[in-house]
């Protein structure tokens, strides 16, 4: 049986040999939000052949022999942050006590046993990460129709690591906030060496979750010890590569482009960029 795969993606003015390609970078973006998709709405002819290419496409991501960066496969895992997390201890990583419920007095008894609690969001929805006051404690009763999750607070300094390839970014972040993401006050970001130790840790962690191109989120507590709180399949880097510097589109082209293909790096990087500043998180 012939296992090649083969297709040709056509555009007006363009046709791609999909066997040709020996890599991608994939920004998912879900076709139906698209405002003529949307308007033309579910019933529509346009509507069905979004869907129809959108997956299509998906499905080629999964089963191409070309390096993909990365596979919707292996993104997947953040769809669920209780799933992520357990992955990230189970290879080494320290994770904050966590309780995902819907019963209100289980709730409260995290609460009172570890005092200092944020709240975040379970899905791979982007959320603001809180910390628990009893402003909220008083709406513990909600919980019963809206799983939650919590988690002890873990005090100390931000990290975010891009890791790409066999490359390495680390960056501290400067920030009081609990969700720096979302501070009303000024974000510092300076780039940073991570030990060789834990530099190679956080290689480990993105291999193992086939992610050629990962951003983990880390902190580093006042007594040194190290906490990941999420691997991100699909990172906005520019925001942190215009602070700081870092080359980390230079570092995905890289990856991406064979040497024979050198000669168009600046625009691929360019690309990459202005990609990763369109969805950046």
């Amino acid at each position: 049986m012939d296992s090649t795969v083969r297709g040709t993606l056509k555009a007006p003015g363009l046709s791609i040999d999909l066997g040709a390609v020996s890599a991608i970078y994939l920004r998912p973006y879900d076709s139906r939000e698209l405002p003529e998709v949307a308007d033309a709405g579910p019933t529509s002819e346009i509507w069905r052949h979004a869907v129809n290419i959108q997956e299509t496409l998906i499905t080629w991501a999964e089963v191409t022999p070309a390096l993909v960066v990365n596979r919707p496969s292996a993104m997947a895992a953040n769809g669920s942050k209780p799933y992520q997390a357990a992955w990230i201890r189970s290879l080494g990583f320290q994770i904050p006590e966590t309780l995902v419920t819907t019963d209100p007095e289980s709730a409260r008894e995290f609460w009172l046993e570890h005092h200092d609690v944020v709240y975040k969001s379970l899905s791979g929805v982007r959320s603001v990460v809180s910390r628990l006051t009893a402003q909220h404690a008083a709406r513990f009763e909600h919980i019963s129709t809206c799983p939650t999750q919590f988690q002890q607070y873990v005090s100390g300094t931000d990290y975010r690591v891009h890791v790409v390839g066999e490359e390495v970014f680390a960056c501290q972040v400067i920030s009081e906030a609990d969700d720096y993401r979302y501070s009303s006050e000024p974000v510092g970001l300076q780039a940073c060496d991570l030990a060789g130790e834990l530099a190679e840790r956080c290689q480990a962690l993105a291999a193992e979750m086939n992610l050629p191109v990962a951003g983990i989120d880390l902190r580093r507590t006042p007594e040194g010890e190290w906490y990941c709180f999420e691997v991100n399949p699909s990172p906005g880097f520019s925001y942190f590569q215009e602070s700081t510097g870092q080359p980390i589109a230079e570092a995905v082209a890289r990856l991406l482009l064979s040497p024979s293909d050198a000669g168009s790096t600046e625009s691929a990087i360019q690309r990459i960029s202005d990609s990763a500043a369109r969805r950046s998180e």
